[in-house]
Protein backbone atom coordinates (compact mmCIF):
# COMPACT_ATOMS: atom_id res chain seq x y z
CA UNK A 1 0.00 0.00 0.00
CA UNK A 2 1.22 3.48 -0.87
CA UNK A 3 2.64 5.53 1.99
CA UNK A 4 2.54 8.74 -0.02
CA UNK A 5 -0.55 10.83 0.68
CA UNK A 6 -2.99 11.08 -2.22
CA UNK A 7 -4.16 14.66 -2.86
CA UNK A 8 -6.76 15.88 -5.36
CA UNK A 9 -5.30 18.27 -7.95
CA UNK A 10 -7.75 20.95 -6.80
CA UNK A 11 -6.24 20.77 -3.31
CA UNK A 12 -2.58 20.75 -4.31
CA UNK A 13 -0.28 22.14 -1.62
CA UNK A 14 3.38 22.28 -0.77
CA UNK A 15 5.22 19.34 0.73
CA UNK A 16 8.91 18.35 0.85
CA UNK A 17 8.31 16.29 -2.30
CA UNK A 18 5.28 16.60 -4.58
CA UNK A 19 4.80 13.83 -7.14
CA UNK A 20 2.49 14.93 -9.98
CA UNK A 21 1.47 11.89 -12.03
CA UNK A 22 -0.96 11.21 -14.85
CA UNK A 23 -1.55 12.23 -18.46
CA UNK A 24 -3.84 15.28 -18.08
CA UNK A 25 -1.45 18.18 -18.53
CA UNK A 26 -4.05 20.82 -17.67
CA UNK A 27 -4.65 19.39 -14.19
CA UNK A 28 -0.91 18.93 -13.68
CA UNK A 29 -0.23 22.54 -14.65
CA UNK A 30 -2.89 23.81 -12.26
CA UNK A 31 -1.49 21.70 -9.43
CA UNK A 32 2.09 22.85 -10.02
CA UNK A 33 0.97 26.48 -10.27
CA UNK A 34 -0.97 26.17 -7.01
CA UNK A 35 2.10 24.89 -5.16
CA UNK A 36 4.32 27.60 -6.66
CA UNK A 37 1.85 30.37 -5.75
CA UNK A 38 1.46 29.04 -2.21
CA UNK A 39 5.22 29.11 -1.68
CA UNK A 40 5.58 32.60 -3.22
CA UNK A 41 2.84 33.87 -0.93
CA UNK A 42 4.83 32.66 2.05
CA UNK A 43 8.07 34.20 0.75
CA UNK A 44 8.25 36.39 -2.36
CA UNK A 45 12.00 35.74 -2.55
CA UNK A 46 11.41 32.06 -3.37
CA UNK A 47 14.14 30.61 -5.62
CA UNK A 48 12.63 28.62 -8.47
CA UNK A 49 14.63 26.14 -10.56
CA UNK A 50 13.22 24.09 -13.46
CA UNK A 51 14.90 20.93 -14.77
CA UNK A 52 14.25 18.66 -17.74
CA UNK A 53 14.75 15.10 -16.50
CA UNK A 54 15.71 13.91 -19.99
CA UNK A 55 18.82 16.13 -19.98
CA UNK A 56 19.64 15.65 -16.31
CA UNK A 57 23.26 15.18 -15.28
CA UNK A 58 24.46 13.60 -12.05
CA UNK A 59 24.56 15.82 -8.98
CA UNK A 60 22.34 18.63 -10.30
CA UNK A 61 19.38 17.98 -7.98
CA UNK A 62 21.60 17.50 -4.95
CA UNK A 63 23.51 20.72 -5.71
CA UNK A 64 20.31 22.77 -6.13
CA UNK A 65 18.82 21.44 -2.92
CA UNK A 66 21.89 21.41 -0.69
CA UNK A 67 21.43 23.36 2.57
CA UNK A 68 22.42 27.02 2.24
CA UNK A 69 23.84 29.39 4.84
CA UNK A 70 20.70 31.56 5.01
CA UNK A 71 18.17 28.75 4.41
CA UNK A 72 16.46 30.52 1.52
CA UNK A 73 13.23 28.79 0.44
CA UNK A 74 13.58 26.94 -2.85
CA UNK A 75 11.32 25.22 -5.34
CA UNK A 76 12.74 22.72 -7.82
CA UNK A 77 10.39 21.57 -10.58
CA UNK A 78 11.52 18.50 -12.52
CA UNK A 79 9.54 17.82 -15.69
CA UNK A 80 9.63 14.97 -18.18
CA UNK A 81 10.44 12.23 -15.70
CA UNK A 82 8.86 9.72 -18.11
CA UNK A 83 11.98 10.46 -20.26
CA UNK A 84 14.49 10.80 -17.42
CA UNK A 85 18.16 9.89 -17.48
CA UNK A 86 19.56 7.13 -15.31
CA UNK A 87 21.37 9.80 -13.29
CA UNK A 88 18.07 11.38 -12.29
CA UNK A 89 16.67 8.06 -11.09
CA UNK A 90 19.75 7.56 -8.92
CA UNK A 91 19.78 11.11 -7.52
CA UNK A 92 16.02 11.21 -7.06
CA UNK A 93 15.99 8.05 -4.94
CA UNK A 94 18.96 9.34 -2.96
CA UNK A 95 17.23 12.67 -2.31
CA UNK A 96 14.16 10.91 -0.92
CA UNK A 97 16.29 9.51 1.90
CA UNK A 98 16.89 13.01 3.25
CA UNK A 99 14.86 15.86 1.72
CA UNK A 100 16.26 19.34 2.38
CA UNK A 101 14.46 21.62 4.82
CA UNK A 102 12.89 24.78 3.29
CA UNK A 103 12.94 23.12 -0.14
CA UNK A 104 10.06 21.74 -2.19
CA UNK A 105 10.76 19.38 -5.08
CA UNK A 106 8.01 18.75 -7.64
CA UNK A 107 8.47 15.66 -9.80
CA UNK A 108 6.27 15.49 -12.90
CA UNK A 109 5.72 12.13 -14.64
CA UNK A 110 2.97 11.97 -17.28
CA UNK A 111 2.60 8.16 -17.05
CA UNK A 112 3.15 7.75 -20.82
CA UNK A 113 5.90 5.20 -20.19
CA UNK A 114 7.30 2.98 -17.44
CA UNK A 115 10.58 4.87 -17.54
CA UNK A 116 11.67 5.73 -14.00
CA UNK A 117 9.52 3.01 -12.41
CA UNK A 118 12.06 2.42 -9.64
CA UNK A 119 11.91 6.12 -8.71
CA UNK A 120 8.10 6.18 -8.98
CA UNK A 121 7.87 3.19 -6.64
CA UNK A 122 10.20 4.93 -4.18
CA UNK A 123 8.08 8.08 -4.30
CA UNK A 124 4.92 6.13 -3.52
CA UNK A 125 6.58 4.32 -0.64
CA UNK A 126 7.72 7.53 1.07
CA UNK A 127 5.48 9.10 3.73
CA UNK A 128 6.98 12.56 3.12
CA UNK A 129 5.64 12.59 -0.45
CA UNK A 130 2.22 13.70 -1.62
CA UNK A 131 0.98 12.33 -4.95
CA UNK A 132 -1.34 14.40 -7.13
CA UNK A 133 -2.86 12.07 -9.71
CA UNK A 134 -3.95 13.92 -12.86
CA UNK A 135 -5.89 11.35 -14.84
CA UNK A 136 -7.26 12.21 -18.27
CA UNK A 137 -11.03 12.75 -18.50
CA UNK A 138 -11.92 9.87 -20.80
CA UNK A 139 -15.58 9.30 -19.94
CA UNK A 140 -18.44 11.66 -20.58
CA UNK A 141 -19.51 11.28 -16.95
CA UNK A 142 -16.05 12.43 -15.81
CA UNK A 143 -16.25 15.53 -18.00
CA UNK A 144 -19.72 16.31 -16.67
CA UNK A 145 -18.44 15.96 -13.11
CA UNK A 146 -15.52 18.26 -13.93
CA UNK A 147 -17.80 21.04 -15.22
CA UNK A 148 -20.17 20.68 -12.29
CA UNK A 149 -17.28 20.81 -9.81
CA UNK A 150 -15.89 23.98 -11.44
CA UNK A 151 -19.19 25.74 -10.76
CA UNK A 152 -19.77 24.12 -7.37
CA UNK A 153 -16.30 25.24 -6.26
CA UNK A 154 -17.27 28.82 -7.10
CA UNK A 155 -20.65 28.34 -5.38
CA UNK A 156 -22.49 28.90 -8.66
CA UNK A 157 -25.26 26.92 -10.37
CA UNK A 158 -25.37 25.52 -13.89
CA UNK A 159 -28.28 23.71 -15.49
CA UNK A 160 -27.74 20.13 -16.79
CA UNK A 161 -28.65 21.27 -20.33
CA UNK A 162 -25.99 23.97 -20.08
CA UNK A 163 -23.42 21.36 -19.00
CA UNK A 164 -24.36 19.27 -22.03
CA UNK A 165 -24.01 22.27 -24.35
CA UNK A 166 -20.55 23.03 -22.95
CA UNK A 167 -19.42 19.45 -23.45
CA UNK A 168 -20.73 19.47 -27.02
CA UNK A 169 -18.71 22.62 -27.71
CA UNK A 170 -15.49 21.56 -25.94
CA UNK A 171 -15.47 17.79 -26.13
CA UNK A 172 -11.76 17.18 -26.64
CA UNK A 173 -9.74 19.81 -24.78
CA UNK A 174 -9.87 20.02 -20.99
CA UNK A 175 -7.97 23.33 -20.92
CA UNK A 176 -10.45 24.96 -23.31
CA UNK A 177 -13.36 23.48 -21.34
CA UNK A 178 -11.96 24.94 -18.11
CA UNK A 179 -11.42 28.32 -19.77
CA UNK A 180 -15.02 28.30 -20.96
CA UNK A 181 -16.19 27.55 -17.42
CA UNK A 182 -14.11 30.45 -16.11
CA UNK A 183 -15.64 32.82 -18.64
CA UNK A 184 -19.16 31.70 -17.78
CA UNK A 185 -18.42 32.17 -14.08
CA UNK A 186 -17.92 35.86 -14.81
CA UNK A 187 -21.48 36.11 -16.12
CA UNK A 188 -23.81 37.87 -13.68
CA UNK A 189 -26.65 35.33 -14.01
CA UNK A 190 -27.57 33.43 -10.84
CA UNK A 191 -27.79 30.18 -12.83
CA UNK A 192 -25.97 29.41 -16.07
CA UNK A 193 -28.51 28.16 -18.62
CA UNK A 194 -28.19 26.53 -22.02
CA UNK A 195 -29.18 29.85 -23.61
CA UNK A 196 -26.25 31.59 -21.90
CA UNK A 197 -23.83 28.93 -23.14
CA UNK A 198 -25.22 29.32 -26.66
CA UNK A 199 -24.81 33.09 -26.42
CA UNK A 200 -21.13 32.79 -25.52
CA UNK A 201 -20.16 29.83 -27.67
CA UNK A 202 -22.71 29.52 -30.47
CA UNK A 203 -19.98 29.77 -33.10
CA UNK A 204 -17.94 27.03 -31.43
CA UNK A 205 -20.97 24.83 -30.95
CA UNK A 206 -22.16 25.24 -34.53
CA UNK A 207 -18.82 24.25 -36.00
CA UNK A 208 -18.25 21.32 -33.68
CA UNK A 209 -17.88 18.02 -35.57
CA UNK A 210 -20.49 16.34 -33.40
CA UNK A 211 -23.02 18.98 -34.42
CA UNK A 212 -22.34 18.11 -38.05
CA UNK A 213 -22.83 14.42 -37.31
CA UNK A 214 -25.98 15.02 -35.25
CA UNK A 215 -27.59 17.06 -38.05
CA UNK A 216 -26.74 14.37 -40.60
CA UNK A 217 -28.06 11.55 -38.40
CA UNK A 218 -31.26 13.52 -37.89
CA UNK A 219 -31.72 13.60 -41.67
CA UNK A 220 -31.04 17.34 -42.00
CA UNK A 221 -28.62 17.11 -44.93
CA UNK A 222 -28.71 20.81 -45.79
CA UNK A 223 -27.98 21.89 -42.22
CA UNK A 224 -25.21 19.30 -41.82
CA UNK A 225 -23.49 20.42 -45.04
CA UNK A 226 -23.81 24.08 -44.03
CA UNK A 227 -22.25 23.37 -40.62
CA UNK A 228 -19.51 21.33 -42.26
CA UNK A 229 -18.61 24.11 -44.71
CA UNK A 230 -18.64 26.67 -41.93
CA UNK A 231 -16.34 24.48 -39.82
CA UNK A 232 -13.90 24.05 -42.70
CA UNK A 233 -14.02 27.76 -43.53
CA UNK A 234 -13.05 28.63 -39.95
CA UNK A 235 -10.00 26.36 -39.97
CA UNK A 236 -11.28 22.92 -38.91
CA UNK A 237 -9.19 20.02 -40.22
CA UNK A 238 -11.00 17.22 -42.13
CA UNK A 239 -9.22 14.45 -40.18
CA UNK A 240 -10.78 15.11 -36.73
CA UNK A 241 -14.12 15.87 -38.43
CA UNK A 242 -14.11 12.41 -40.01
CA UNK A 243 -13.01 10.86 -36.71
CA UNK A 244 -15.92 12.44 -34.83
CA UNK A 245 -18.45 11.34 -37.45
CA UNK A 246 -16.91 7.87 -37.45
CA UNK A 247 -17.37 7.58 -33.68
CA UNK A 248 -21.08 8.43 -33.99
CA UNK A 249 -21.70 5.97 -36.85
CA UNK A 250 -19.81 3.17 -35.12
CA UNK A 251 -21.94 3.74 -32.03
CA UNK A 252 -25.00 3.22 -34.22
CA UNK A 253 -23.51 0.01 -35.61
CA UNK A 254 -22.84 -1.37 -32.12
CA UNK A 255 -26.38 -0.61 -30.97
CA UNK A 256 -27.90 -1.91 -34.23
CA UNK A 257 -26.57 -5.38 -33.54
CA UNK A 258 -27.24 -5.27 -29.77
CA UNK A 259 -30.45 -3.33 -29.28
CA UNK A 260 -31.19 -4.88 -25.88
CA UNK A 261 -27.66 -4.50 -24.50
CA UNK A 262 -26.88 -2.17 -21.60
CA UNK A 263 -25.00 1.08 -22.03
CA UNK A 264 -22.10 -0.21 -19.91
CA UNK A 265 -21.65 -3.35 -22.02
CA UNK A 266 -21.49 -1.21 -25.16
CA UNK A 267 -19.01 1.24 -23.61
CA UNK A 268 -21.48 4.11 -23.82
CA UNK A 269 -23.15 6.54 -21.46
CA UNK A 270 -26.91 5.93 -20.94
CA UNK A 271 -27.81 9.16 -22.75
CA UNK A 272 -25.65 8.10 -25.71
CA UNK A 273 -27.44 4.76 -25.91
CA UNK A 274 -30.89 6.39 -25.80
CA UNK A 275 -29.88 8.83 -28.52
CA UNK A 276 -28.40 6.10 -30.72
CA UNK A 277 -31.60 4.03 -30.48
CA UNK A 278 -33.65 7.00 -31.68
CA UNK A 279 -31.21 7.77 -34.50
CA UNK A 280 -31.33 4.15 -35.73
CA UNK A 281 -34.94 4.47 -36.88
CA UNK A 282 -34.99 3.93 -40.64
CA UNK A 283 -31.53 2.40 -40.92
CA UNK A 284 -30.92 -1.02 -42.52
CA UNK A 285 -27.99 -3.44 -42.53
CA UNK A 286 -27.08 -2.37 -46.06
CA UNK A 287 -27.39 1.32 -45.16
CA UNK A 288 -25.01 1.02 -42.19
CA UNK A 289 -22.56 -1.01 -44.26
CA UNK A 290 -22.61 1.66 -46.97
CA UNK A 291 -22.01 4.41 -44.39
CA UNK A 292 -19.09 2.55 -42.84
CA UNK A 293 -17.50 2.03 -46.28
CA UNK A 294 -17.97 5.73 -47.06
CA UNK A 295 -16.33 6.55 -43.74
CA UNK A 296 -13.27 4.55 -44.71
CA UNK A 297 -13.09 6.40 -48.04
CA UNK A 298 -13.48 9.81 -46.35
CA UNK A 299 -10.82 8.94 -43.76
CA UNK A 300 -8.35 7.93 -46.47
CA UNK A 301 -9.13 11.07 -48.46
CA UNK A 302 -8.65 13.30 -45.41
CA UNK A 303 -5.26 11.70 -44.79
CA UNK A 304 -3.99 12.42 -48.29
CA UNK A 305 -5.31 9.68 -50.56
CA UNK A 306 -7.26 12.22 -52.60
CA UNK A 307 -6.64 15.80 -53.64
CA UNK A 308 -10.08 16.96 -52.51
CA UNK A 309 -10.95 15.44 -49.12
CA UNK A 310 -13.86 17.85 -48.72
CA UNK A 311 -15.75 16.22 -51.61
CA UNK A 312 -15.54 12.78 -49.94
CA UNK A 313 -16.63 14.31 -46.64
CA UNK A 314 -19.65 15.98 -48.23
CA UNK A 315 -20.61 12.68 -49.94
CA UNK A 316 -20.40 10.98 -46.55
CA UNK A 317 -22.64 13.57 -44.89
CA UNK A 318 -25.21 13.24 -47.68
CA UNK A 319 -25.19 9.44 -47.38
CA UNK A 320 -25.63 9.50 -43.60
CA UNK A 321 -28.49 12.00 -43.84
CA UNK A 322 -30.29 9.56 -46.14
CA UNK A 323 -29.79 6.53 -43.88
CA UNK A 324 -27.09 5.01 -46.10
CA UNK A 325 -29.11 5.24 -49.29
CA UNK A 326 -27.24 6.86 -52.17
CA UNK A 327 -29.83 9.38 -53.36
CA UNK A 328 -29.00 12.08 -55.84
Amino acid sequence: MSKARQVDWRKAHASPVVFVSGSEEFFASRAIRAVREELKTVDAALEIHELDAADYTAGTLLNLTSPSLFAEPRLVIVRGVERCSDDFITDGIRYLDSPTEDTTVIIRHNSSSVRGKKLVDSLRENHMVIEIACAELKKDADRQAFVQSEFAGAERKIQPAAVRALLDAFADDTAELAAACSQLLMDSADTITEAIVERYYSGRIETNAFKVADAALAGRAGEALSLLRHALATGADPVPLVAAISMKVRQLARVFGNRSASAASLGMAPWQLDKARKELVGWSDDGLAAAIMALADADAAAKGAERDPVYSLEKLIHLIAHKGENRS
